[in-house]
């Protein structure tokens, strides 16, 4: 089999896949400043790992918000296209994926082959996303990768999901001596109602699954399947889904020639 590339420049972290045939590399590394800089490097770490020489790189698919600035590439697939096809082939017969990123959130309808039937995405602000978390853990004094390992209280009503105004309620709430772990419950918990609503404008769902990097925290992954009364799968690659989903695409691109 020949060897082909998926890369996902996200606002926050890049993840790169390599396929050949059914064997496959990844790496995640921060994004930073520069979503060129930044795929171009994980590419070259990632064959150096492997051990493949670059020549042997019959094609790359890019996707995630820095996909246009990847000149390298031979396609830039949209992120909705890549998660579905890479969601669909961790999870088969999935119907929903819920994904959770650094400044976006969306909610896409599948069918059993990963195609895309609808989608809702919210990227016009941060609220129930991967930054708003990292906003209120930095406000709250926790590491963001600390807020899913607390352990559980009964959560805080959080009234705002507008960045700016639930830093200020979540700071009000620790001057009147509100614990940090209920608080904290209480941002998953508005987290989960906001998602929630967007599944549920999409029609029915069962099988469900949950990617990108919130899917990690377990707080989050709880208050959706008690919002949804539904088992909500989180692959062991969650944050791969985008990358491999181009990385198959890079297969089918590739027989196509």
């Amino acid at each position: 089999m020949s060897l082909v590339a998926g890369i996902d420049v996200g606002s926050t972290s890049t993840k790169a896949v390599l396929l050949n045939g059914s064997e496959n590399h990844h790496l995640i590394r921060p994004t930073g400043w520069s979503p060129r800089d930044a795929g171009t490097a994980i590419l070259e770490d990632l064959l150096k790992i492997s051990g493949f020489p670059k020549d042997q790189l019959k094609k790359i698919v890019a996707t995630g918000y820095g996909r246009v600035s990847l000149t390298f590439s031979d396609k830039a697939v949209t992120e909705i296209t890549c998660h579905a096809r890479g969601a669909a082939y961790l999870v088969p017969e999935l119907d929903t994926i819920i994904d959770i990123g650094g400044q976006d959130s969306k909610v896409i309808k599948v069918n059993s082959f990963g195609q895309v039937l609808d989608f809702f995405m919210n990227d016009k602000c941060a609220a129930g996303t991967g930054r708003f978390l990292q906003i209120m853990a930095n406000a709250l004094g926790f590491d963001v990768s600390d807020l899913g390992n607390l352990p559980p209280e009964e959560p805080v009503t959080i009234s705002n999901m507008c960045t700016v105004f639930a830093e200020s309620e979540v700071i009000g709430l620790l001057a009147q001596g509100v614990s940090k772990n209920a608080m904290v419950a209480g941002l998953h918990q508005a987290i989960a109602r906001r998602i929630s609503s967007m599944v549920r404008k999409l029609g029915n769902y069962d099988r469900i699954v949950f990617t990108g990097g919130v899917a990690l925290n377990r707080g989050v992954h709880q208050c959706l399947e008690n919002e949804l009364s539904k088992n909500v799968y989180v692959p062991e690659k969650c944050q791969l889904a985008g990358a491999l989903g181009a990385a198959l695409i890079a297969q089918d691109l590739l027989r196509k020639d």
